[in-house]
């Protein structure tokens, strides 16, 4: 039986796995990081991940400081405005829309978007850059085992890891999570996203749209040209039944359907891409730490892809981790340290997953006179420069 050993063992090899991979590697910790399933790193190679994921100021900052960005930022599309529309009246089109311009705090664009199969090329590629960090696909975290000094973690091979801190970036469903008996609290929507790329004649302008009608926001956001057209990742929200449906659907009737929803703000959409769907739910861990573990991303938390919010807030759990572990090498692992990220993030996870919650269920009512309700309320709420600014701060994690 081979036995190894690493200063962080991450398990699951996707978005977040592969940052924090880059992140304590360049920081100068050995990393092994093991996942199951070999990563799909085209457009349309079979099973990719045709999800894009919009990068805010702070996750940018910390993949600069990764070594990562400068491979990033020729690929990936400004998010300068957010636009938020509400076309919840009897007819599908916009009756009130509020825009949020990056200019008003800083200099930067609100983030940058890209396709999570780019990503996970990209990420791959600084790996493999970095002499004390692997990425090892195909293989799995099976057991874990914990004392006070380390954590043995069994991997799928039949190796044994020996690690100063085993990180938990294992998804929804988390195998590590349940071998440290840390709960959830998961709550289901009765939602599905379908995820998929369009081309259309109106330029962006680097404008994320969010359109709000029923079952769920549809959300245009800027991605670089395709074929020379304009081009934005979608990403539709509907109640399961009819996210089914509409990916059933002959091309030529989703697309009338997508048009419908998307009120031509940019024209006649064409799908430019296959259509995949994503289950809805929001979760919860009851701890982000255990001994020797702790939890990221969606083995921590889980948020309806609404403000570009999910990845965001697992960057926000991996760079409190890395500033832990570099003021303090020596501690890396123990339980004071653990305990100060479970501290420094849980609260802030807890507040962010109910206000995301929040918002899903406005998006997703059906009635009339609520949808009326909803949107004099945005108008109520957005309409107000300080509350404008602070939400702007909130969604960046600048406050809060």
């Amino acid at each position: 039986m081979q036995k190894s050993d690493v200063d962080i063992l991450i398990s699951g090899g996707g978005i977040a796995g592969l940052a924090a991979t880059c992140v304590f590697g360049q920081a100068g910790f050995s990393v092994l990081c093991v996942d199951p399933a070999p990563p799909v790193t085209t457009r349309d190679g079979a099973g990719s991940d045709l999800r894009t994921t919009a990068f805010l100021q702070p996750a940018q900052a910390l993949l600069d400081r990764a070594g990562v960005w400068t491979r990033l930022a020729p690929h990936a599309a400004d998010l300068q405005i957010m636009r938020i529309v509400d076309a919840g009246g009897v007819d599908p089109e916009p009756r009130l829309t509020r825009e949020f311009d990056a200019s008003d705090l800083s200099d930067l664009p609100f983030g940058w978007n890209l396709p999570n199969w780019l990503l996970r090329r990209e990420f791959l590629a600084r790996i493999d850059e970095l002499p004390n960090a692997e990425f090892r696909a195909g293989t799995s975290a099976t057991a874990l085992f914990t004392r006070t000094s380390e954590a043995r973690v069994t991997l799928s091979d039949g190796e044994i890891v020996s690690a100063k801190l085993a990180i938990a970036a294992d998804g929804r469903g988390s195998r590590l999570r349940e071998a440290a008996g840390i709960d959830v609290k998961t709550t289901r929507y009765g939602q599905k996203a379908l995820a998929f790329a369009v081309t259309h004649p109106i330029p962006h302008n680097n404008v994320s749209t969010e359109i709000h009608r029923s079952g769920g926001p549809f959300t245009l956001v800027p991605l670089p040209d395709h074929e020379g057209r304009p081009c934005s990742a979608v990403v539709w929200m509907e109640d399961g039944p009819e996210a089914m449906r509409l990916a059933a659907l002959p091309e030529a009737d989703f697309e009338a359907d997508m048009n419908r929803r998307s009120c031509l703000l940019l024209g006649p959409l064409s799908l430019a891409s296959r259509r995949t769907t994503w289950p809805i739910i929001s979760q919860v861990a009851e701890r982000m730490s255990a001994e020797r573990l702790a939890l990221i991303a969606e083995a921590a938390h889980v948020v309806p892809p609404i403000g570009a919010q999910g990845l965001n807030m697992s960057l926000g759990d991996l760079r409190v981790l890395l500033d832990l572990a570099t003021a303090a090498p020596e501690t890396l692992g123990s339980r004071e340290m653990l305990d100060k990220f479970h501290k420094a993030r849980h609260g802030e996870v807890r507040a962010r997953v109910a206000g995301i919650d929040l918002l899903n269920r406005a998006s997703q009512i059906h009635a009339q006179p609520l949808r009326d309700l909803r949107a004099a309320g945005l108008s109520a709420i957005y309409g107000m420069a300080p509350v404008r600014k602070m939400m702007m701060q909130m969604g960046l994690s600048t406050r809060g």
